[in-house]
């Protein structure tokens, strides 16, 4: 995942667009993620790249902006991202997860992500929802 610490969005300038987002998704990138604003948005959805973004703005960087470094830790939208973090995203948003920590929150996830299923299927079957919570601990 590129991830693209702007310092938050500006009016000025919108870094990534649909050329970032090509050139990424040929090295195989699997999204993008920057507190900045994006650009091409109709043609970044139609590639399927998924991209986050601080907002959505027309102006491209040319005479606006640089890179100033790759690979190094950044802080995007107020949270640290080095590289070799897990980074990952959908509709419910971001999160980034530190490599040192990868195995334990990564197991963590998945048994919530199991009693989930549980609970669900528990008030499917007409159970309260209080008796769901004590029992399982999930909601």
């Amino acid at each position: 995942v590129a991830v693209l610490a702007c310092d938050g969005p500006t009016e000025r300038i919108a870094p990534w667009g649909e050329l970032l987002s090509t050139a990424s998704a040929a090295r195989r990138a699997a999204g993008c993620v920057t507190d900045g604003l994006v650009r091409d948005v109709k043609q970044i959805r139609e590639m399927r790249f998924p991209v986050f973004c601080g907002g959505i703005g027309p102006l491209d960087t040319k005479g606006r902006a640089r890179m100033v470094e790759r690979d190094v830790p950044v802080v995007c939208a107020g949270v640290a991202v080095r590289p070799g973090d897990l980074v990952f995203g959908d509709v419910d948003g971001v999160v980034v997860i530190p490599r040192e920590v990868e195995q334990e929150v990564v197991r963590r996830a998945l048994e919530k992500v199991s009693g989930e299923h549980q609970s669900r299927d528990a008030l499917q079957r007409g159970e309260k929802l209080g008796d769901v919570f004590r029992r399982l601990g999930i909601l």
